[in-house]
């Protein structure tokens, strides 16, 4: 069972960097606003990942202490950047994918059919107070401190932290239900994961955005992406061209929605997981 969730986790990581046009950000076409990473920066990381799926799968079948599952972040990181070259591909996905993965575990464990209530609910009673607590324990002025945390504290912006510690409400509250949307209508995964892309960009106050672009930056990717839903999204005809024409801005612009890259690949993870992949 915990190769198979691995396995599904790794891939959703595959289908974000695989979409596109996904504004300012890499994809298996172009790099988008990046000069330092690549499609194949990408490719090593999944692969440098693959066995840390499977063990925080494992750890949380085994309702293993939050402690225990930040050791194998920190090591899948480290593998992640040896990969890598120094590059951060994934740190947000290896926290975020990873505690979900956890999750399900712990929802094998106890024969729980997994469901986004049951998979929400069981990450907050396990882990949410040592995530809460872990939320509130870095200072900017640590040298270990991310800059994905730093520009948290400068701009009151979301880091995947502050998301996995209040449930992830962007992908249950946000992101899934854009997604059930767009297939509801008769639309493709493909055009529902476009949907959910710039849902996502709409709604969340994206570090990686804050730390190229300032606040500046952060309007231009909000009212962008809010602009492309309000026309109705994949809906119209001419979607295609109009999300196209964000992600040439946002690459001009050197603006990078990284944030919302990993809660659509935490977004891809529940729906497969949900709906029956695990059968």
């Amino acid at each position: 069972m915990d190769a198979k969730i691995a396995k599904i986790a790794v891939r959703c990581l595959y289908t974000e960097l695989s979409l596109y046009p996904k504004p300012g950000l890499v994809s298996l076409i172009d790099n988008g606003s990046h000069t330092d990473m690549n499609a194949t920066s990408f490719m090593r990381s999944l692969f440098a990942l693959r066995h840390y799926f499977k063990s925080i799968t494992q750890a949380g079948y085994e309702q293993a202490s939050f402690s225990q599952l930040k050791k194998l972040g920190i090591a899948a990181e480290q593998r992640m950047m040896l990969a890598t070259k120094g590059i951060n591909t994934h740190r947000g996905a290896i926290f975020s994918l990873g505690m979900l993965c956890a999750t399900t575990g712990c929802l094998s464990a106890q024969n729980i059919t997994p469901t986004p209530d049951a998979i929400r609910q069981t990450l907050l009673e396990q882990w949410g107070t040592e995530l809460r607590l872990h939320g509130q324990n870095s200072s900017p002025e640590s040298e270990n401190t991310s800059n994905g945390i730093r520009v948290a504290q400068r701009h009151g912006a979301s880091g995947a932290r502050e998301e996995i510690a209040s449930g992830l409400p962007s992908v249950f509250d946000i992101a899934l239900p854009a997604l059930c949307n767009t297939l509801n209508a008769g639309r493709t995964m493909y055009e529902a994961r476009i949907d959910t892309f710039f849902a996502l960009m709409a709604h969340i106050s994206d570090t990686n955005v804050y730390h190229r672009g300032g606040a500046e930056g952060a309007v231009i990717v909000k009212e962008q992406a809010q602009s492309f839903i309000d026309a109705g999204g994949t809906a119209r005809p001419d979607w295609y061209h109009k999300a196209l024409a964000c992600h040439q801005l946002f690459s001009a612009k050197r603006l990078s929605p990284g944030g919302a890259a990993d809660l659509l690949a935490a977004t891809c993870f529940v729906h497969d997981i949900c709906d029956g992949e695990l059968v």
